[in-house]
């Protein structure tokens, strides 16, 4: 694949299609929500984080959906293993969370009854912040207070993807390798994420259409040397300009090229997702294997929405190499999770 490198200026074109598709690893084009066309019921916007080591896991997010906004969080237990998770609804939010323009600054803020969360930049770091009422099995408490550094020096993976519809586009940015201080404690139990605990974000912003499947794997983690983790992913839109796919080392970036995710498949050809998959790229650049422990499943079927959610955590070990062997790094049992997502939305 030809990989296209994006340069600076207006996301949109006053049609409301990409100026231009490609890859870069900043924030480098400018994101004029003012110029898309589509209905407001058609608009995704979200600011994900998760944040975990070997042991504990947490996972945030606050987004617009258009015809619904949606506050998340979840917390898992690898040793257990097991999760609680948590969310809030509500209908034809049609942009009214105001989720920032940018990732680079602005604050990312959810309140109702029940839950205070809130992604606050401060001090050229990320804090988060939650306050969830009876969160608990036994109603208990829940607070968050974790503040994330990046590592990368500026890096991360930034991609501009149209779809064949006019006017419909992804705008996407993955934060790896942020090194996290904080907890989370609920009701008397404190979940450590100081110690060898990193996280990435996930801001995405753009115009989907309405049936897609994708597939993405997140590693963020500290292998006893250097801080590595990666962005690998495909399966939505036009990626003919550009991959997602990104390698980080302390503060060194890789561009990648193809994946693909090898899911075992039973005598009826359903996933078997608690099998070790294969994620692998045409070239023999990536060859990894993953090793599931706990699935976060998810989704729902009402009306004209369906969503099958399944993000898989575990270890992954294998090579990665870089410009067919120049450099290869290898992996030995780090954290890290893999995805499969089917949505009609």
């Amino acid at each position: 694949m030809e990989q296209h490198k994006l340069g600076e200026g207006l996301l949109l074109n006053d049609d409301g299609n990409l100026n231009e598709a490609g890859y870069a690893f900043s924030l480098v084009k400018t994101y004029n929500r003012d110029k898309i066309k589509a209905s407001k019921l058609r608009i995704k916007e979200w600011d994900y984080y998760y944040v975990g080591n070997a042991h504990r896991g947490l996972a945030m997010t606050i987004d617009d959906n258009g015809y619904m906004d949606l506050c998340s969080l979840t917390i898992l237990d690898f040793d257990k293993p097991g999760y609680i998770e948590k969310s809030e609804m509500h209908a034809f939010s049609l942009g009214k969370r105001n989720l920032p323009l940018s990732s680079k600054e602005g604050d990312t803020v959810y309140k109702d009854k029940k839950v205070e969360m809130n992604f606050i930049h401060e001090d050229g770091k990320r804090h988060l912040k939650c306050y969830w009422r009876e969160f608990g099995k036994n109603k208990e408490d829940l607070r968050v207070d974790v503040v994330l550094e990046e590592t990368t020096g500026g890096n991360s993976m930034v991609i501009a993807t149209p779809f064949e519809k006019k006017g419909h586009f992804y705008y996407n940015q993955k934060i790896n390798n942020l090194r996290s201080s904080g907890y989370a404690k609920l009701g008397d139990e404190f979940i450590d994420l100081n110690r060898d605990s990193y996280g990435v974000l996930d801001w995405g912003r753009g115009v989907w259409t309405y049936q897609n499947t994708w597939y993405w794997s997140s590693l963020n983690s500290f292998d006893g040397k250097h801080t590595i983790g990666w962005n690998l992913g495909y399966g939505f839109g036009n990626t003919s300009a550009a991959s997602e796919n990104m390698l980080f080392v302390d503060d060194n970036v890789y561009k990648l090229d193809d994946v693909k995710f090898d899911i075992p498949l039973d005598s009826r050809g359903h996933d078997e997702l608690m099998k070790p998959w294969a994620l692998r790229s045409t070239n023999g650049d990536i060859d990894l294997v993953f090793t599931p422990k706990i699935i976060r499943a998810g989704g729902a079927n009402v009306l004209l929405i369906k969503s099958i959610q399944n993000q898989v955590f575990g270890t992954f070990k294998g090579l990665i190499r870089i410009n067919n062997g120049a450099k290869t790094f290898e992996i030995v049992n780090l954290p890290g999770f893999a995805e499969k997502v089917f949505n009609r939305w």
